[in-house]
């Protein structure tokens, strides 16, 4: 039996309990309340019966303990079964579930940790204007904890999304690059994933692996460089970090970053010394056509330039072999600092070729292109383990459980000690309120009847102008041949108008004149005055000595505003 359960039965044990008590009259502080509210007078009296304190009470008594109760059993009874179904599953090769939508998360703030065998280092990025900007830069020694209050998650960040981002170590990382059809990632991984034992140094059953994709010239292609780990070496570092109280949420390598920040400008070799975190060792990328062909690394023996130049050598053959090596190769070195000196220096020796050294990323700049790239990244691509991201997920769950139960039974003390107060306070400012308002009963009358009155003036000021606008519709859009008899504005809104022509040929003119008004804008605001689906449409008929008398309706479109 768990601790959730354990205090969840006690929470509904005390709940049910005083509900017995209360049930056995054992607990009633009603009858006192009244008695003394009897002494002190009938209104009083009234006021507290209406109030009805022991409602109030019990809801903390016996409400708050039984629904804090339900829910440790219930997140008991869940966590239960989540352990339970991840016990029960078989160990898989695919680390991830390729049919899963990405979704794109927002993100407040990114840790980076980068652990070396001397010291560890931490950046916290705070999002900002859509990029990542340095907060806080933290180094510990290896016997030191990393602060809580910079790695650690709490209530903050279920609104203030925090990402814990870890720089594995690179000796052990196997790094492949494949040629696929360009498609969506979740289609890129599943041709991965075909392709795996293939591309895979390791038994398939005992690794991790993830995919990064970069740019491809190549239309309808995409580079993939697939990242492969063991997965005992993820296990055995993300025990470390745990003992460090750092609780990943991802694992990233930060030479992908470094790869992406390359301006490639020709085709060549771009070498990265301790980028598999030796000094004598280096990573090597061969681009061909703007497009990342291979990945490999060279190990560099002091006073041996020969076989730096042999393994550059077996490289450049095998990309001829493939047949992507078409023109002697560019020699890049991305290195500073006494780093760049030596392997400039055998790198010139052994090949006998000029060398063209480019400045890598500083470790900050790094670190905030890994948080853009982590916080941007498909939750799909990630090579944390599945039950590692459960259990941290559940840890985080218990430890909000435990501040809330916590927080829970403080408020419950001092809503029980602070109740009676409270019932003064609210019986005095009952009383005063109700003294406020008989006070106010004649002004409220007063200022409804002064809203009425100003109501009807408003309107019948707003007919008023609305009568005019409409008489200086007609004066300016009725031709002079025409002849109006009668001109009728009722119910504020319908305008009926009724005249004559002097004959059949002032038809078209009649006509003309009807189509105008409805179609006319007030000059005041430019807005359609008459709604040209309303009222009543031209009728003319032959009158005496040969006139034609028309009449037809129009009805004011925004008379909603004058009722």
């Amino acid at each position: 039996m768990t601790w959730k359960r354990i205090v969840g039965l006690l929470l509904v044990g005390a709940g049910v309990v005083v509900l017995a008590l209360k049930l056995g009259h054992y607990y009633d502080p009603a009858p006192a309340v009244k008695r003394w509210s009897t002494k002190a007078g009938p209104t009083v009296a009234k006021k507290i019966d209406r109030i009805q304190p022991d409602r109030a009470v019990y809801v903390f008594l016996i409400g708050l303990p039984i629904c804090a109760g339900a829910l440790f059993l219930f997140a008991s009874k869940a966590k239960s079964a989540a352990v339970a179904k991840v016990a029960a599953e078989e160990p898989v090769v695919v680390h991830r579930p390729l049919k899963t939508i990405a979704r794109q998360k927002t993100y407040y703030a990114c840790n980076v940790l980068q652990v070396g065998p001397q010291s560890r280092q931490i950046w916290q990025f705070d999002a900002r204007n859509g990029g990542f900007v340095l907060n806080r830069q933290q180094v510990s020694l290896p016997g030191e904890p990393l602060p809580a209050s910079l790695v650690a998650k709490d209530l903050r960040s279920l609104f203030q999304r925090k990402l814990n981002v870890a720089w594995l170590p690179p000796e052990n990382v196997f790094l492949r690059v494949a040629q696929l059809p360009h498609s969506e990632f979740n289609e890129t991984l599943a041709m991965v994933e075909l392709q795996l034992e293939k591309l895979s140094p390791l038994p398939v059953a005992q690794i991790v692996w993830n995919i990064q994709v970069l740019p491809h010239t190549g239309g309808n292609m995409q580079t993939v460089v697939v990242i492969i780990v063991a997965r005992n070496v993820v296990e055995e570092f993300l025990g470390q970090l745990e003992g460090q109280g750092y609780l990943a949420d991802r694992l990233e390598l930060p030479v992908l970053d470094q790869l992406n920040a390359t301006a490639i400008n020709e085709d060549g070799a771009w070498i990265y010394p301790e980028a598999l975190g030796s000094r004598e060792t280096a990573l090597v990328g061969w681009w061909y056509g703007g497009v990342l062909q291979n990945l490999d690394f060279i190990t560099l023996t002091s006073g041996h330039p020969e076989a730096l130049q042999e393994q550059l050598s077996q490289m450049a053959w095998a990309g001829e072999m493939e047949g992507w090596l078409k023109s002697p190769p560019h020699w890049h070195l991305v290195a500073s600092g006494p780093t760049a000196s030596e392997w400039e220096t055998a790198l010139r020796n052994g090949l006998d070729q000029p060398v063209q050294v480019l400045e890598p990323l500083a470790a900050p700049q790094l670190a905030a292109a890994t948080a853009r790239r982590a916080t941007q990244a498909s939750p799909n691509a990630n090579l944390l383990p599945p039950e590692f991201a459960t259990r941290y997920q559940q840890q985080f769950v218990d430890r909000l459980w435990m501040r809330g139960l916590l927080a829970v039974g403080g408020l419950y003390l001092i809503g029980v000690l602070v109740y009676g107060g409270v019932l003064g306070v609210a019986l005095f400012q009952t009383s005063a309120v109700e003294t406020k308002k008989d006070g106010l009963a004649a002004e409220y009358t007063n200022t409804m009847q002064l809203k009425a009155t100003y109501q009807v003036l408003k309107e019948r000021q707003d007919l008023k102008f609305a009568g005019l606008n409409c008489w200086r519709a007609v004066a300016e859009l009725m031709p002079e041949t025409l002849s109006l008899e009668n001109w009728n504005f009722g119910d504020g809104k319908r305008l009926v108008l009724n005249g004559s022509a002097p004959s059949n040929e002032h038809v078209q003119e009649v006509l003309d004149f009807e189509k105008a008004l409805r179609k006319y804008n007030d000059p005041k605001d430019g807005q359609q005055m008459f709604d040209p689906n309303k009222g009543e449409y031209l009728n003319y008929r032959q009158g005496p000595n040969g006139t034609i008398l028309w009449s037809f309706a129009v009805e004011l479109k925004r008379s909603e505003a004058l009722q």
